[in-house]
């Protein structure tokens, strides 16, 4: 089973680049990769979910 499926799912279905999430983070895209790896804290996975929904306004 892989790590962060929540996070996974929603960059998936959103159709949402790592990357620009990665750079909302402030970190690089390699570095938000190497973070998906293991499983996050609560409070960072509602930040990353956070960050989907703004990115998602944006593209609407």
């Amino acid at each position: 089973m892989q790590n962060n499926i929540e996070i996974r799912n929603a960059i998936f279905t959103n159709n949402i680049k790592k990357w620009k999430i990665a750079e909302k983070l402030g970190v690089t895209d390699s570095t938000f990769s190497k973070m998906l790896r293991k499983e996050l804290t609560k409070e960072k996975k509602n930040t990353i979910l956070n960050i989907i929904k703004d990115l998602q306004k944006e593209v609407k």
